[in-house]
């Protein structure tokens, strides 16, 4: 008796084992383990944002000159956390464990890094909280592909589509988060990591159901942009000259980052006096040019209401490009994308106080989308994130200048893992 019921058993664990076959749609079992990642994932990026933004608030509070030990002391805890829970890392670190650790990103250590990246773009470093998030979630999916028994592409493209959720989260764009945990991997051949396009896709839209039903962020333009009226074909050719100053100012960013980076390493220090000086530093230039502390996530707005003169807008172009790179290079927690833009938008008014004549919203536009795509190399997902943050209705010229901005960005890609690896 005992060995019928057993086979019994055995009989049904082998059926509920096999797919469903009476299933007549593309609908399977793997969709609900990509929904469940995407929950997750909006779960972590709304608990992240709101700690964030309680940190940021108390943070504030100092202002003057006091924003300089502040910004100190915090770089010196980031360092702190980082030197003795463990170093998560940067974004080559997540391109290489996707492209050539078989997909896995180990989670060990998200403590550090969600503990550092809160301290650093809290502060009001000019690094946004893209990065962390992106590496905490990408972790996850391995993890559950792991919880999974998933191997392979299968769990390569759990990690993608983890990354894409993370990332969709802030942003409020589906399509452009799943694109970039694509783009970013490799900057010839997206198309490589295709089969994780739609495990990507569905995370991003479940990631970015649950964030915005906790922070109701992402559900409208953030930065006004939408007064953009079409007046002719002369239109795309405007937007690739405004695309070639934002990609002048791509390579201007990847040298001065280098610069800052050989005197980093120039002495072999402990991370957390490296974090210290990059603290004073990034406090010394937030003190003469408020705006350019934090990552711009509220500042471009008050960048394009502000009626800045131009040497003052030259100043704040200058000193936030140094910003990114001292935030950068000298070990600080965060993603680039939101501070990229931020100049983006500097140049843009600068470009539009030099020719009145030039469309406000079209000089902006082309800039933010040209320096992000010579940095990041994403001219795809760079075109659709900025369509959804401006409400810039008009995808053809953001296209043009993302393009150009790809096209005319140095071989040696600033993320060094983008390169080919034979």
């Amino acid at each position: 008796m005992k060995l019928k019921r057993r086979r019994k058993l055995i009989t049904y664990l082998n059926i509920l084992d096999q797919p469903v076959l009476f299933n007549p749609f593309v609908f399977s079992r793997t969709f609900l383990l990509w929904a469940l990642l995407g929950l997750i994932g909006g779960i972590i990026a709304g608990i992240y944002w709101i700690g964030l933004e309680f940190l940021t608030h108390q943070l504030a509070f100092f202002g003057g000159w006091q924003v300089i030990p502040v910004m100190a002391i915090c770089g010196l805890l980031a360092g702190l956390i980082i030197h003795f829970i463990g170093d998560p890392g940067e974004i080559h670190l997540i391109v290489n464990n996707i492209r050539f650790n078989k997909g896995k990103l180990d989670p060990k250590n998200n403590p550090s890094m969600v503990l550092s990246s809160l301290l650093c773009v809290a502060s009001g470093g000019s690094l946004g909280p893209e990065a962390p998030l992106v590496q905490v979630t990408g972790s996850t999916g391995t993890w559950i592909g792991k919880l999974f028994r998933l191997k392979g592409e299968e769990l390569r493209s759990l990690s993608i589509a983890g990354m894409a959720s993370g990332f969709t989260a802030l942003f409020g764009a589906p399509l452009g988060g799943s694109l970039f945990s694509l783009e970013i991997l490799h900057h010839k051949h997206a198309v490589e990591y295709y089969k994780a396009i739609i495990p990507a896709f569905v995370a991003s839209c479940f990631s970015y159901l649950v964030f915005a039903l906790i922070i109701h962020l992402g559900l409208g333009p953030i930065w006004d942009l939408s007064a953009y009226e079409y007046s002719g074909i002369f239109d795309f050719g405007y937007a690739v000259l405004f695309a070639i100053a934002g990609a002048a100012f791509g390579w201007a960013f990847i040298f001065c980052t280098k610069f800052f980076k050989s005197i980093f390493e120039r002495r072999p220090i402990p991370i957390y006096i490296k974090t210290l000086i990059g603290g004073i530093l990034l406090g010394v230039i937030a003190f003469y040019f408020p705006i350019t502390r934090y990552f711009g996530h509220h500042e471009i707005n008050e960048l394009l209401k502000g009626n800045f003169p131009l040497t003052l807008l030259f100043a704040i172009l200058i000193f936030k490009i140094i910003a990114i790179s001292i935030t950068v290079t000298s070990g600080w927690r965060g993603g680039f994308i939101i501070p990229l833009f931020f100049v983006g938008a500097t140049l843009g008014l600068i470009i539009h106080q030099l020719f009145p004549s030039t469309n406000l919203t079209l000089v902006i536009v082309s800039c933010m989308a040209a320096i992000n795509a010579c940095v990041t190399r994403t001219p795809m997902s760079t075109t659709i994130l900025l369509a959804t943050l401006t409400g810039f209705g008009h995808f053809i010229p953001i296209l043009f200048a993302s393009l150009t901005g790809y096209f005319l960005a140095p071989r040696i890609p600033f993320i060094g893992s983008q390169m080919e690896k034979e």
